[in-house]
């Protein structure tokens, strides 16, 4: 998929999350559901550092591009040590590495890890790199004829109002793990969804995606999963744009009014 439905459904998939941890009696405060789903929507974004031509690979500029030729290179190295006979040959690390379950877990427990070590600075950056994402994916159009510095203090705005709100007394830095020196854990959990939701959704799309990595299905350990081919679209297609947003944008309204307890 491309980058709006990518962030839209990182965003609809949180406020799912928000609904069902309500109904399970582990009630967000509304700015853990607002932070989260932004967080989500950026998220949604980072697998695709492993491309060039992606929207995070520009996000940053040359820190985000130089980013991307180490990750892709990884990616391909990782391909290509672990491939099976099955697995066909291929030049470079796009939808490998970064596409897979052990990636979307790694970066949550990394961001959860750096954001309770860390404290507010690093909860501060893990929010400023989000929020950058989150307006490239769900303002696409308006961020696209703007400037990157625009984009970026947008960015850093939204991260220091978030970091402000939530670090009040009540307001989510201890949401779902309230031990002392846990605040802020949960923040990787919107970053593991957004990498899963991305992965599925390309998953959908006429590649498939290697989501299941490093577990071998046949003779292959990057099998390309996803529905029948029949049911397969290709990324940017009028599926996508004219069912899919719609509908994540329906279940995502839908989600946050149930976190919310209205309906």
């Amino acid at each position: 998929m491309m980058g709006p439905a990518h962030s839209l459904s990182g965003a609809a998939a949180w406020l799912g999350v928000g609904a069902a941890a309500a109904a399970a009696g582990h009630a967000m405060p509304w700015p853990v559901l607002v932070a989260g789903a932004l967080i989500c929507a950026g998220a949604a974004l980072a697998p695709d550092l492993d491309h060039k031509a992606a929207t995070i690979s520009r996000a940053f500029g040359p820190i985000s591009r130089g980013l991307c030729e180490v990750i892709d290179k990884l990616s391909y190295s990782v391909y290509k040590s672990t491939r099976k006979a099955g697995d066909p040959r291929r030049s470079g690390g796009h939808r490998t590495l970064t596409h897979t379950w052990v990636w979307a877990v790694l970066i949550g427990a990394g961001a959860s890890g750096l954001a309770v070590i860390g404290g507010r600075w690093a909860v501060l950056g893990i929010l400023f790199v989000h929020m950058v994402l989150a307006v490239e994916g769900l303002l696409w159009r308006a961020a696209r004829v703007s400037s990157d510095v625009l984009v970026w203090l947008l960015g850093a705005a939204s991260a220091w109002i978030l970091a402000d709100v939530l670090h009040k007394p009540g307001n989510g830095s201890d949401w779902l793990f309230s031990a002392p020196g846990q605040e802020y854990l949960w923040l990787g959990l919107p970053i593991v969804l957004g990498a899963l939701v991305h992965d599925i959704g390309d998953a959908l799309t006429v590649s498939g995606c290697p989501i299941l990595w490093p577990i071998p299905i046949g003779r292959k350990r990057w099998y390309p999963v996803g529905p029948p081919k029949g049911m397969r679209f290709r990324a940017g297609s009028w599926v996508e744009l004219k069912v899919l947003m719609p509908v994540f944008m329906l279940l995502g309204g839908m989600g946050g009014l149930a976190a919310l307890g209205v309906i």
